[in-house]
Order: structure tokens, then sequence, then C-alpha cells
């Protein structure tokens, strides 16, 4: 996969997730505007740290730092899903 097409995705998964958390501050009824602001934060962190480290890859290493990537990736995902579903 070429790394422009990488950042796209990145940029979707991360536009899909700050979506899902204005629709879940959207339908609770709670007085949690710092706590969504926060997951959102996470979110745009995650989004800037990912396409940052993507744009600086060791040519030595390419497979090693790709799975690393992923699997950070998939991590900090979770963790940001986790987060909208307690809000």
């Amino acid at each position: 996969m070429k790394r422009k097409d990488l950042k796209k995705r990145i940029n979707y998964l991360c536009g899909e997730l700050l979506a899902e958390c204005m629709a879940a501050s959207d339908f609770t009824k709670k007085d949690n505007a710092q706590d969504v602001e926060n997951v959102m934060l996470g979110i745009i962190k995650m989004q800037d740290d990912l396409i940052c480290r993507l744009s600086h890859v060791d040519p030595d290493s390419t497979g090693l730092f790709f799975q690393k990537l992923h699997d950070e990736m998939q991590k900090r995902t979770d963790e940001i899903i986790e987060q909208i579903r307690n809000l």
C-alpha cells in the first residue's frame, strides 16, 4: 500500500471516530462537554502522530515499521472507542 493511500485511510478513520464522538455526545443527556473535548483532542493527536510518523519511514526496516504502525493504530483506536462508549 502506498503511503498516500495509508494517509487517506488514517484521515478517514479519524474522521469517523470524530463523528462517532459527536454523535455519542448528542445522544447522552450528561453534561460532559469537557470529556467529549478530551476524546476529540485525543483523536486529533492520534491522527497527527500517525501521519507524522508515516512521513518519516526508515527505508531499511519498512516491514517492521508498518507492522508497528498498524498495531499502534489498532490499539489507540480501540482505546478511543472505549472512551466514546463511556461518554
